[in-house]
């Protein structure tokens, strides 16, 4: 009996090691599991702005380190453009961005690609389309057209930015004048001492001729003096001509 017992114990003592065996396997299996399969994120705005920004630091490190992974194993030219939700840009491009974006805008529409406009893209273009009326209509107004609707109120409020406008209209008109007033006033007094140099230089050459038409005349009158001379030294005297004549005559 006691041989039994014990053989009957070390059966039991046996699969009881096995089943923890068992358990210990299938328990190390499920946190090897955990650990392996990483939890899904779901895609969605992040609420905590220090966690959005460590996302997108990190998100787009990420981007465009794959990008550049793609360009060099595929020989592929490829241009990022990222814009920060604070307005911040970020790009990458595998060689020249400007030649990329070139290539890019001369490119055919697709028209077979092409995609109906988002309900974003209709409520902004009829905003728009809101603001160019508005705006057409105010210019209408200021024109002095179609002002048979407006109100009491609007014609003074119209009224009063017309005002606003004519002021500044003759401020800047004023002021054009100004400026001219002030330019005609500068060429005006180079013109005047312009006149006033050629007139001094006119009278310097005047005086020049004078002095010299001076000095003319008076070697004009040396020189007739001299003249006057030397032909008074130089006629012959007519008495002493007689007197040789009647010496011949007389043969003295």
């Amino acid at each position: 009996m006691a041989k039994k017992d014990v053989i009957g114990y070390e059966a039991k003592t046996q699969k009881d090691n096995i089943e923890i065996h068992e358990v210990e396997n299938k328990f190390w299996e499920e946190k090897r599991g955990k650990k392996m399969t990483r939890q899904k994120i779901q895609i969605k705005k992040i609420d905590n702005i220090a966690a959005r920004q460590v996302t997108f630091s990190k998100r787009r490190r990420g981007l465009f380190k794959k990008a550049h992974e793609l360009a060099t194993l595929c020989d592929a030219d490829i241009a990022l453009i990222v814009f920060s939700a604070s307005g911040k840009l970020f790009d990458y491009s595998s060689s020249s961005m400007l030649e990329l974006l070139r290539r890019h805008n001369m490119l055919p529409e697709l028209s077979n690609f092409s995609q109906p406009p988002s309900q974003l893209e209709k409520s902004v273009h009829a905003k728009l389309t809101e603001e160019f009326a508005a705006k057409t209509e105010e210019l209408r107004h200021m024109k002095g057209e179609e002002l048979q609707g407006l109100g009491i109120e609007e014609l003074k409020k119209l009224e009063k930015l017309l005002e606003i406008g004519l002021n500044r209209v003759v401020e800047t008109k004023d002021e054009k004048f100004l400026k001219e007033i002030g330019t005609v006033k500068e060429k005006e007094a180079l013109l005047m001492e312009e006149n006033q140099r050629l007139m001094n230089k006119v009278e310097t050459l005047n005086r020049d001729q004078q002095e010299e038409q001076a000095v003319v005349v008076i070697g004009g009158n040396s020189l007739g003096s001299k003249s006057n001379t030397t032909n008074s030294s130089s006629s012959p005297n007519p008495n002493s001509q007689d007197y040789d004549d009647i010496s011949l005559k007389l043969g003295l």
